[in-house]
């Protein structure tokens, strides 16, 4: 027997990005753990990944490639050859183009978030092909947004500090299920007696371990960091030095944030004047004595109307108390932009010969179905999936159906497993999981270059991605060098080396240690030095009002609710969100059953008062219902949802569900603020006894 252990890297979309070591025997990965050597990872995998190798070699992967043969959306297939699958793909494509490349769309997200296999030969070939470009905003974009009009880039507090602060801010969050390793150094600091407040609507795991949960409405995170930072101005707990040297706009900012009292703050947030007076003088009281406060926003406050907003106004809170000074101090939502990536390298923006529209991934549903116009263009009659699950994940789930059903439309669905998506497709194409190739990763939540070496073969006639495009790539006739180049080539160009945080990255060498830490401050802004374009945290953001926002700090209220529409709350009373299940990753993972059958079946949680007025008892099943669509669920009949609020731990695949559906059959194709992200916890409901 010969038994190896080889360097890996989780692909997920999770800010841990943990480092991997996967024991091989005798060509069969019979293990996945953590790197006890990487400083996050630990040698801790979360449950999901810890069995990754239960989805590697799960029985109903997808091992060869399929032609559709029922009806679609049935998920009937016979099996292909590579070759015909190719030679159908390129058939049908070339008849597309020929009337117009944009009809052809790419639809991805972050099924992988490596470099490799994400978007590099995938963009390669649809730029050649001069498809449609992808808006990719299903996740974070408004929240990304807020925080760079206010602090320029996506750069925050290293998670590898957060144990040092005194105070941590956990908001719109449940790093106990998305971000295992921040809450290992949270606790570390709990241990060190830092106090942890948790705002959320839900009482989640990570709320019940936290010395006090604020439970808001959905929607008003803004209002809540509008009335902190009136409580931090009116009571002077504020820097006065590092506002005067690093921020621009703080007089008025102080003007705007006047009528945000705690009372007015409370009415808007439904929670008390104590709670916003006490969160305001814990954060600054702690800062003004010196201690390091530190803030972790999470994507779930971004997901209503005026998310990207709320991350602004939450942003511009370490500033107003000089939590920067620290190393363990100030805020972070994501890492990303800290990395010095290559994307032109990568991506090859430049074989696009001329302007294409771009198509919002958020709103799939409504797009699918438009036909041919001067402002759309022309119909969409091409869709290439990967690395996503549209089908169950994209927002008002019954629009994204139907336009997936349509006969006119040619879909290839690049797959590990027959999802959602992938029985509405005309050929799906077996893809490697990442135990089978190669790969190469930044991350959001930490700091490290991150390698991913192929452990074992690719399972049946699986192919990385990579060598799909560029198998499609040759099929199209395109010749141009980059889709000749190897995985390992597009690796090594990952970086821009003439950047000083990767000045020393070198492929080769990644691969062999896995993993490798960026040259970054431990304090980035200690000293201003912020990426916008005066130098400072901008309270007042000339860039948003140059695109049409409001330059200073506000509160947008959410589409749905009883105070912006009344009406509408009339028939449906009920505030819904569908955050992460602890053992599902977005869509990933549903289909492992040693995961699923931990999670059970789809729950909703429902006050014990809303419950009594709708006679809705403990696992009764229960029918979720607006003017949209319905799915259903069995009731858990518990206080950890406030009154006026429905949880749906999510996201299932359909096929799972008692009724073939899941919660984005309410949820709503409108936008944000900022960023053209999707509004997944703007809903209001009804909920009825099924």
């Amino acid at each position: 027997m010969t038994k190896t252990i080889v360097r890996a890297t989780c692909p997920h979309d999770c800010p841990d990005t943990c480092a991997m070591l996967v024991t091989v025997e005798d060509g069969v990965a019979t293990q996945v753990r953590g790197d006890p050597d990487h400083p996050t990872t630990a040698g801790v995998l979360c449950t999901k990944v810890s069995r990754y190798t239960e989805r590697t070699y799960h029985k109903d992967r997808v091992l060869h490639p399929l032609r559709r043969v029922g009806r679609k959306g049935e998920g009937r297939f016979e099996q292909i050859s590579w070759d015909e699958a190719l030679d159908t793909i390129a058939s049908r494509l070339k008849e597309v183009v020929s009337r117009s490349p944009q009809a052809v769309v790419p639809y991805s997200y972050a099924g992988t978030m490596g470099l490799v296999q994400g978007e590099s030969m995938a963009m390669r070939f649809f730029n050649k092909l001069g498809a449609s470009q992808l808006d990719r905003t299903i996740c974070a974009s408004a929240g990304g947004a807020g925080y760079k009009y206010t602090l320029g880039a996506r750069i925050g507090t290293d998670v590898e500090q957060f144990q040092n602060a005194k105070l941590i801010v956990i908001w719109g969050g449940n790093p106990i299920a998305s971000n295992l390793h921040f809450w290992m150094r949270a606790q570390e600091a709990k241990r060190r007696g830092a106090k942890l407040i948790a705002i959320d609507p839900y009482r989640s795991l990570t709320a019940e371990k936290c010395h006090q949960h604020i439970a808001l409405l959905p929607g008003t995170d803004a209002a809540l960091a509008l009335g902190m930072m009136h409580v931090l101005i009116r009571d002077a707990l504020i820097d006065h030095d590092y506002v005067k040297q690093y921020t621009l706009g703080f007089d008025q900012l102080k003007e705007r944030v006047q009528k945000w009292t705690p009372q007015y703050t409370a009415e808007i947030c439904g929670i008390t004047p104590d709670e916003v007076e006490q969160l305001a003088r814990d954060y600054g009281t702690a800062a003004q004595q010196g201690e390091p406060v530190a803030i972790r926003i999470n994507y779930g406050l971004q997901r209503v109307r005026g998310g990207g907003m709320a991350v602004r106004n939450i942003c511009c809170l370490p500033a107003l108390v000089g939590a920067w000074r620290h190393a363990a101090g100030g805020v972070q939502l994501s890492s990303s932009d800290t990395f010095p990536k290559n994307s032109a390298a990568l991506q090859r923006p430049d074989l696009l010969q001329t302007p294409v529209r771009t198509i919002n991934m958020s709103t799939i549903g409504d797009e699918l179905l438009r036909e041919t116009s001067p402002q759309f263009g022309p119909k969409i009659e091409a869709v290439i999936v990967y690395n996503s699950n549209p089908v169950a994940v994209a927002p008002e789930s019954p629009k994204v159906a139907q336009g997936f059903a349509r006969d006119d439309l040619f879909t290839v669905v690049l797959e590990h497993f027959q999802t959602d998506t992938a029985d509405f497709a005309d050929i799906v194409l077996p893809a490697t999981t990442q135990l089978e190739h190669v790969d190469i990763h930044a991350t959001y939540g930490h700091l490290y270059m991150m390698a991913n070496n192929a452990a074992i073969a690719p399972l049946g006639e699986s192919k990385p991605n990579t060598e799909i495009f560029r198998l499609l790539a040759a099929r199209m006739g395109f010749n141009d060098p980059c889709f000749s180049e190897s995985d390992d080539d597009i690796a090594a160009q990952a970086f821009d080396r003439t950047n000083a945080r990767a000045i020393h990255f070198d492929w080769d060498s990644l691969k062999q240690r896995g993993w490798q830490k960026l040259d970054a401050p431990d304090a980035p802004f200690a000293h201003g030095g912020f990426p916008t374009p005066s130098g400072k945290c901008e309270f007042y953001c000339e860039r948003m009002q140059a695109d049409g926002l409001d330059p200073l700090p506000t509160y947008i209220a959410p589409y749905e609710s009883a105070a912006s529409n009344p009406e509408l709350a009339k028939r449906y009373p009920l505030g819904m969100i569908s955050p992460p299940a602890r053992n599902f990753l977005n869509s990933t993972f549903v289909n492992v059953e040693s995961l699923r059958d931990t999670e059970g079946e789809p729950h909703l949680d429902i006050h014990p008062d809303d419950a009594a007025q709708r006679g809705i008892g403990q696992g009764d099943q229960v029918r979720i219902f607006n003017d949209r669509g319905s799915f259903v669920a069995k009731a858990r009949v518990t206080d950890k949802a406030r009154k006026g609020l429905v949880v749906g731990l999510s996201i299932w695949w359909k096929k799972f569900s008692a009724d073939g559906k899941n919660a984005n059959e309410v949820t709503s194709q409108r936008l944000t603020d900022m960023g053209n992200a999707p509004t997944f916890y703007d809903v209001l409901v009804q909920v009825e006894k099924a």
